[in-house]
């Protein structure tokens, strides 16, 4: 996805969370509520639309950021104070919450468009520390912790294959100008007499990496505590907005506590996947919905790869969702099936009808915009 594709769909998510109706309007207006987004950024965005060719990014991040401002379990119709962008800073220290928006110091948001990508991760970080703080940054190659013969095999061939690049005869001596030219004479499909041996490599990372990451989830606690790492499950509550295929994504992501309330895990494994190419090892968990008295699977997979191209930097392990998100214990609706409070604060800002405030728990005196919802330039409701 390109960056300033990102950079649209978090933004206009924040747009639509402070009552715009209009894409046009807010891009114009580039409300001072949103904090760090600079002048270029703003120009940038108002190109990109005036261009047309992300004109339903726009669009459906700004109705995601408007049902977020409606939902009772969200805003409540109260325009928030202030939105702070993430933006494309490192987190300093490691943050377990994907965060992209900050909601008045409160509400932590997601923006999550058409990606199933959990984490990119170190390999060691995931199947030696299962995904827990990180005490310093180690860089190794996992290829040749997890599969020492198979990798030199590999590289004895490709030197034998490649030999106008004089490579030398281990591949632990490679220069970064050695990597790159590998990686750029190695470009497209593996030659054939190379496959075998890329091949018996990537057999064995997954093989060797499943069984680290095995060794590791001694116990269900350990193994209950993995999957909500996985599942990004962490203290605090926070909100999945986005896009899932052709659906939007508005979640609730609970927290262990949460959790705990409503579901039981029965089984959670791990195992090399020896039919996908490269390496790849699959994890699966069989969860026990305690009220619904049902089961249900959730699954993904890790794919063990280089980060910037064969031979280019070391192996990360980047863990995939293969569980639709809405089908996830713990990622619960933004607005429950039945849920008609949602729909209520929807119809009262658009003028179809009064605002039955029973079951949502504001007073009407306290919600802003009779005739709908002004842009945030008119000021804020009174706090509560």
């Amino acid at each position: 996805m390109p960056a300033i594709r990102t950079d649209i769909t978090e933004i206009s998510t924040a747009l639509g969370m402070l009552g715009y109706r209009s894409v046009g309007e807010a891009l114009k207006e580039r409300p001072p509520s949103i904090l760090g987004v600079s002048d270029d950024l703003w120009d940038r965005l108002a190109g990109a639309f005036a261009g047309g060719l992300y004109v339903a990014d726009f669009e459906s991040a700004l109705e995601n950021g408007r049902a977020f401002l409606n939902a009772p379990f969200g805003l409540r119709g109260r325009l928030p104070i202030k939105v702070e962008w993430k933006g494309p800073h490192k987190t300093p220290g490691y943050e377990l919450i994907p965060v992209d928006l900050r909601i008045d110091h409160v509400f932590l948001i997601s923006c999550k468009y058409l990606s199933n990508v959990l984490f990119n991760a170190s390999p060691a970080h995931l199947f030696r520390r299962l995904l827990a703080v990180r005490h310093g940054d180690v860089r190794e190659d996992w290829y040749a912790v997890s599969a020492p013969t198979e990798y030199e095999a590999l590289y004895e061939g490709i030197c034998a294959h490649l030999p106008s690049l004089q490579l030398p005869r281990s591949l632990h001596d490679l220069t970064r100008e050695d990597r790159v030219a590998v990686k750029g004479a190695l470009s497209g499909s593996w030659p054939e007499e190379i496959k075998p041996l890329y091949s018996a490599m990537c057999g064995s990372v997954s093989r060797s990496s499943a069984a680290i990451w095995n060794s590791n989830l001694a116990t269900s606690a350990d193994r209950e505590l993995m999957l909500w790492r996985l599942l990004r499950i962490a203290s605090a509550p926070y909100f999945v907005l986005g896009a899932s295929g052709h659906a939007t994504l508005r979640l609730r992501i609970s927290t262990p506590w949460d959790w705990r309330q409503k579901y039981s895990m029965l089984d959670f494994s791990v195992a090399a996947d020896h039919e996908a190419g490269q390496p790849v090892v699959s994890w699966r968990a069989t969860v026990l919905d305690r009220e619904e008295g049902t089961e249900s699977v959730v699954s993904g997979h890790v794919e063990i790869r280089w980060s910037h191209g064969r031979f280019r930097g070391n192996p990360e392990a980047k863990i995939y969702l293969d569980t639709p998100h809405r089908d996830v214990p713990g990622y619960e609706p933004l607005e429950p099936a039945g849920d008609s409070t949602g729909q209520r604060t929807l119809d009262y800002f658009s003028g179809s009808g009064a605002l039955d405030t029973s079951g949502i728990g504001m007073e009407p005196a306290r919600v802003l915009g009779l005739d709908g919802l002004p842009g945030p330039s008119q000021g804020t409701q009174e706090e509560t």
